[in-house]
């Protein structure tokens, strides 16, 4: 595991050092409760210093060949695979992740570098015809100048790289901000392993800091053009309001109340076995979770049966074990409020099918059926080990489920008819709907992002290069122009 101590700072114009506020972030191991590491809080110059810092650095990057830029992300990627064990290690430690989990993660981020090496060639210009004789229009796609990073505790060195690696091979500077829970892991980690890989100096900048300390600096600065947020849908309507009131775009990825739909056709040992991933996977802890199970009432009891036996096995305990499906949640508030929202859920008369123990982070999987239509369960993103299975009666009713959510990030649908399963994905209002598979999916050139409460604009891919890019327009008149006075 890398040296946390080394990594405990603030990354700001180049130099590792601590912030200039008067109090400290503590990292805690979320399975033990051991501390990691003191961060000493960023302040609003700091937050400032950071900005200057890029917006200083941006310049000359700008006017680097791609083809060199894309290097820095070449050996990024190298480096990555050579540290995978310790970052595994470290990402087991700080986020409470399984084995499973922190190889996906990493698995999913070296995809990234590798779409940043390619995005870094796809900002193209464009000549376009003129009314005007003797006129060329020419198309620039440039750099926006500075991009701010603002990631979550869950996957954070996936969806902290997801915006830094692309702006920065844009031609962009980067401030990041991670998670007070994971600064490592979703911060400092990823300044160490660009750095180490070539990135000059002020390109990109951490900072680690608490919304108590800076309030909206990070987001009203001047230096900006974009704001990048990945978060609750809450955090990300203040987001918003603040970054649109500054005339800045943002790009607003946010939470999920996905639906996994199992068709009366479906194979059911298949659906379970997606099924099981789609809601417990990291604990649940997951955007694109599938927080419902909408299962066509012809085949509820079969699949039911199956889905809780499944889940039994499933082992909860040590991440570090290798054997263990599900750790702990991110906080012990967490783990607290997913237990109250069970027991709201239980006290209006829904089902338990299965139910453990909460213990501090550690909640044992839960299963639930029969939940009353009012119950906030079932409307809002459960950032927990909490399925619950809800019965239809046709294809209809599995869409006006489905829909029946302020989100519409992802979902699914299981049937052996694909061309039916597509016609049912194309009704379900969602970013992303994948047909015989698990809800959680994200592919390095497939535009990412959501309906309704679950964001705004979309990443990866040319999708990228849209939300950190600008277009610029130079005409050139060749010989005079002719103006009415």
């Amino acid at each position: 595991m890398p040296n946390l101590s080394e990594l405990a700072c603030q990354y700001i114009d180049g130099q590792w050092r601590a912030g200039s506020g008067s109090w400290d972030i503590v990292d805690f191991n979320p399975y033990n409760g051991a501390k990691l590491a003191e961060i000493r809080v960023a302040t609003v110059q700091d937050v400032d210093q950071a900005y200057r810092a890029a917006e200083r650095a941006q310049r000359a990057w700008a006017r680097t060949s791609p083809y060199t830029r894309r290097l820095v992300f070449e050996r990024a990627l190298a480096l990555l695979a050579e540290r995978e064990q310790e970052i595994t290690g470290t990402i087991i430690d700080e986020l409470g992740g399984t084995h499973v989990k922190a190889a996906f993660e990493i698995s999913l981020t070296k995809d990234v570098l590798r779409e940043a090496m390619q995005v870094a060639l796809h900002a193209e210009g464009r000549i376009l015809p003129s009314p005007v004789d003797g006129k060329e229009n020419r198309l620039y796609r440039l750099p926006v100048g500075v991009v701010g990073v603002i990631s979550p505790f869950n996957f954070p060195l996936l969806l902290s790289m997801k915006s830094v690696a692309p702006a920065l091979a844009l031609g962009n500077g980067v401030v990041l901000k991670p998670h007070q829970d994971t600064p490592i892991v979703g911060g400092t980690l990823i300044a160490r392993l660009l750095t180490d890989a070539g990135l000059p100096p002020g390109l990109l900048n951490v900072v680690v800091t608490d919304i108590a300390e800076i309030d909206d600096a990070l987001l009203e600065h001047p230096v900006p053009e974009v704001i990048s947020f990945t978060g609750s849908d809450r955090v990300g309507r203040h987001v918003a309001q603040v970054v649109a009131a500054h005339l800045k775009r943002s790009v607003l990825e946010l939470g999920g109340n996905s639906a996994l739909v199992v068709l009366d056709d479906a194979d059911l040992d298949y659906a379970v076995d997606a099924a099981v991933f789609s809601r417990f996977a990291h604990s649940g802890q997951v955007c694109m979770a599938a927080n419902r199970l909408l299962v066509d009432r012809s085949v509820r009891q079969e699949f039911t049966e199956r889905f809780v036996a499944r889940v039994r096995t499933l082992r909860v305990g040590d991440p570090r074990d290798p054997g263990t499906h599900l750790g702990p949640l991110i906080n012990a508030i967490q783990a607290e409020r997913i237990t109250a929202e069970v027991d709201q859920a239980v006290a209006m008369g829904a089902t338990v099918l299965l139910r453990g123990r909460t213990e501090g982070t550690m909640v044992d999987p839960v299963v639930l059926t029969d939940v009353p239509a009012g119950a906030p369960l079932l409307r809002r993103e459960v950032f927990g080990p909490v399925a619950v299975i809800i019965p239809f009666d046709g294809e209809d009713e599995a869409v006006e489920l489905a829909n029946d959510t302020p989100f519409g990030l992802s979902g699914a649908v299981h049937t052996r008819d694909v061309e039916r399963g597509v016609r049912v994905a194309q009704r379900i209002e969602t970013g992303m709907v994948h047909v015989n598979d698990a809800t959680i999916h994200d592919e390095p050139i497939v535009p990412f992002g959501g309906e309704k409460s679950s964001g705004v604009g979309r990443l990866n891919g040319e999708s990228t290069v849209e939300a950190f890019t600008t277009l610029k327009w130079i005409s050139v008149q060749h010989g005079r122009s002719v103006f009415p006075f």
